[in-house]
């Protein structure tokens, strides 16, 4: 006889085979469908991360005074990506003159910045200015960078605007077109000729390059050389 006799198992027998491998195979099932449920989760959430990205930034904003917040934008334009030049702040300008007052000499000193850009007289068509709608709407795409010029630098520009003559529907509209500017954050400058009597020749000069032929191939109000004066005078004579 054996010292250490072995005694059978009192307790529950196990369950045959075929039920054994049964049991495994849906456990095996049902991890999987988890599994995938969680992988479709997971692709979901990333979609909707992936759409809103585009419009939140996840740059640093540079730092800024708080006196020139108002003053600070990052537009987001649709008709491009900004690119690596996204978090750069932008600031909105508009030029207030009128005719004959020297805003195209200064307009091209901005543009002659890298970053800078003065898209000219914006509201000299007559469709862009008929009412205050078609105003709001034009100033809306010209501020979200969506405006496309020479003169436009819009991945990478720092300051945006454009120069408005008080003609061009301006004074018609003034009150709302300055409770638009206040909320957008631009920043007007008011640009007028001190000497008005050499603002008015300059006008009628002007008006009568249209009809005149050039003198030197450039227009009579626009001198640039004592022998030219001294030859619109003769002229004038």
């Amino acid at each position: 006889m054996h010292p250490y006799p072995l005694k059978g198992s009192k307790g529950a027998s196990l369950p045959p085979r075929p039920t054994l491998v049964f049991l495994i195979a849906l456990f095996g099932l049902y991890v999987c469908y988890l599994s995938f449920n969680q992988i479709r989760m997971e692709s979901k959430h990333g979609e909707e991360n992936g759409a809103q990205e585009p419009n939140e930034h996840v740059c640093a904003n540079p730092y800024v005074p708080s006196e020139e917040l108002p003053y600070v934008h990052f537009p987001q334009p649709k008709g491009y990506s900004r690119a690596e030049c996204s978090c750069n702040p932008v600031r909105f300008f508009v030029i207030v003159s009128m005719q004959r007052s020297g805003s195209g000499w200064f307009e091209t000193l901005l543009n002659s910045h890298p970053n800078i850009s003065s898209n000219g007289e914006i509201f000299n068509r007559v469709d862009r200015r008929q009412n205050i709608s078609s105003i709001v709407q034009t100033l809306d795409k010209l501020y979200d960078l969506d405006w496309l010029t020479s003169a436009a630098k819009n991945e990478c520009t720092a300051a945006f605007g454009f120069k408005w003559m008080l003609n061009q529907g301006f004074m018609d509209h003034h009150d709302d077109i300055l409770s638009y500017l206040n909320k957008k954050g631009v920043s007007v400058i008011f640009l007028f000729r001190r000497n008005t009597l050499r603002r008015l020749i300059s006008v009628l000069a002007n008006n009568y390059d249209r009809d005149a032929k050039q003198l030197n191939g450039t227009h009579k109000s626009h001198v640039h050389s004592e022998e030219e004066v001294s030859s619109m005078h003769r002229e004038f004579q």
